[in-house]
């Protein structure tokens, strides 16, 4: 069977599913007879649930980092709070309630104290303890545990849905590849599949219901195909695909240590993006000349409490000092829409997309703000760092996140803290009012890098997630080649440069429109950076100029793609 998707992220997987499907826990009030038997199911389920807590900690902490582990660390402390333990036992002994319901009560009993507590880090504490409860009943319910963190065997992933927090835990050694029936190429799911350069299919509708554990599946994240039980022909075919892909991989290493130049001279900066530090192997590996985007919010997610400044500081500081001279671009708090975090109130909104979210969230939420601008301050000494602003639509959104970032230099400088005084600043240019009042924005920052994402979602008033209207998704089209030009010559007119972060700058067909457009920089997935390298280094700029030209007189996407296949 051939299931069509999205291409999420490209390349070849063949392996057996893993169908993540995550059963509903529900616990009944059936008495028992025999005491002991329970207790002893309520000690082997907190056992079990303590064994794969500290693999997926270890696992954590190998893969992506010790912060990440910490998370773990403090859910065994919960499965060894001899209350929890010492209240369920007397539930069972004095009511004769099976271990199940009786482990059910005594942490609901628990959730409820702490969410009623004043002190806000053990309300959070309640998140923490469901999700360990949870665990340990699906070993007293006898409900299997689909874990992506707890796989030892490689697999392709089959799921309805993948979170930002599901794709940070994966491990590369084992997950081949996945496909989802929801989501587009823009979602977190997708964008972190690039990152760990794993084959995905995303927005198949019916891929759940069509497999079974163990049937053999091809993810092709090109053409965005999953083919369940393959027949011979097509497992042949794919073979040979898969070995081409690995082989045409091992001949762009050559590109590795090679400026990206065109063929007439014109340079161009290559970034990779990244979601933490455990990411920054793949952009070096790649010859990544910087991070064009560090997405912050991954050090907020799958927590149930605000990363501390030192936290925070340590991980700016890990990348700066990795990176040594090259420029790091980090992008503050980018928190909303997709990317829900509950202690920051980040959800619950009608429109999500177009609410409560990035800077409008930050310069609201102080606190949190202040936090991360001095972290990022601390860590400027370390390396060549740029700050850079989600979201801004107004100069007055500007004006008050630069102010948050004098206060923040201000009251370092008194405490006797090194700091780089002379941080860039830049924004994204993501709505299309920052893209149209481009050239007074350029007078008042460094930079300019465009994410395309939320720039084509908005100017086109369709919701990425949404896959109805995946159609209007359109990087060709000229009103949004219009926009990115109209950003790029403003930035150049104040001497000042703009890149591109969103993910048309690893779209390989788009190269020449982009460089054509006079883009000064391109950042994306590791795995992208070596092909478009290529591309660059077979490109005229004055014929990419060219074309570009052309291409923002027409009237629509097609007639865009049609000019570029014609041409390159």
């Amino acid at each position: 069977m051939i299931i069509e998707g999205i291409g999420a992220s490209s390349g070849i997987s063949i392996g057996k599913v893993f169908k993540l499907q995550k059963e509903k826990i529900v616990t009944s009030n059936q008495k028992i007879e025999d005491v002991k038997r329970e207790i002893e199911l309520l000690e082997k389920a907190i056992k079990k649930s303590e064994v794969e807590i500290r693999k997926i900690r270890d696992k954590t902490v190998k893969t992506i980092d010790k912060k990440h582990g910490a998370i773990f660390e403090a859910h065994l402390e919960i499965l060894r709070d001899p209350e929890l333990y010492g209240e369920t036992v007397k539930i069972i002994k004095d009511e004769k309630l099976n271990a199940a319901r009786a482990f059910q009560i005594t942490v609901n009993n628990f959730v409820n104290l702490f969410e009623e507590m004043e002190n806000e880090y053990m309300r959070e504490r309640a998140g923490d303890i469901l999700d360990v409860s949870n665990r340990v009943l699906a070993h007293l319910l006898n409900i299997g545990i689909k874990d992506p963190g707890l796989l030892e065997k490689e697999a392709v992933i089959v799921a309805e849905d993948l979170t930002p927090t599901d794709t940070a835990s994966l491990n590369k050694k084992y997950v081949k590849g996945f496909a989802t029936e929801t989501g587009g190429r823009t979602g977190h799911s997708a964008i972190m599949a690039r990152t760990l350069e794993i084959p995905a299919v995303v927005g198949t509708k019916n891929i759940m219901r069509n497999t079974e554990d163990g049937d053999i599946i091809i993810i092709d994240g090109t053409k965005g195909l999953a083919i369940i039980n393959p027949n011979q022909n097509q497992l042949d075919k794919y073979k040979d695909l898969l070995k081409h892909h690995t082989d045409n991989i091992k001949r762009l290493k050559k590109y590795a240590n090679k400026k990206s130049k065109t063929k007439d001279g014109r340079t161009v900066e290559l970034g990779g993006n990244i979601g933490s530090p455990a990411d920054l192997q793949g952009v070096t590996d790649n010859g990544g000349e910087g991070i064009g985007l560090y997405r912050t919010e991954f050090l907020f997610m799958g927590k149930q409490y605000c990363p501390t400044e030192e936290e925070q500081f340590q991980a700016y500081k890990e990348v700066l000092e990795k990176m040594k001279d090259r420029p790091v671009i980090i992008r503050t708090l980018d928190i909303g829409g997709d990317k829900s975090v509950e202690y920051i109130g980040s959800k619950g909104e009608m429109n999500p997309f177009l609410g409560h979210r990035a800077i409008r969230l930050c310069l609201e939420q102080h606190d949190i703000f202040k936090d991360q601008i001095r972290a990022l301050l601390r860590a400027s000494i370390y390396g060549n760092l740029k700050i850079m602003f989600p979201m801004i639509a107004t100069i007055e959104e500007l004006r008050d996140a630069k102010k948050m970032i004098e206060l923040s230099k201000e009251e370092l400088i008194e405490e006797g803290v090194k700091i780089n005084r002379e941080v860039e600043v830049g924004i994204m240019i993501e709505v299309p009012s920052a893209a149209i009042l481009a050239d007074q924005f350029a007078k008042e920052v460094d930079f300019f890098s465009i994410g395309t994402n939320d720039l084509i979602q908005y100017t086109f008033a369709a919701d990425r997630m949404n896959e109805k209207v995946s159609y209007l998704y359109q990087p060709y089209n000229p009103a949004l080649l219009r926009l990115i030009k109209m950003v790029v010559d403003a930035s150049h007119k104040e001497g000042k440069w703009t890149g591109i972060c969103g993910e048309i700058a690893g779209n390989e067909k788009m190269t020449p429109l982009l460089i054509g457009l006079g883009i000064d920089e391109l950042s994306m997935s590791a795995s992208s950076i070596l092909k478009i390298r290529e591309n660059i280094s077979k490109i005229q700029y004055k014929d990419a100029a060219d074309i570009a030209k052309k291409a923002l007189n027409m009237n629509s996407s097609k007639e865009v793609e049609k000019l570029l296949k014609e041409n390159f």
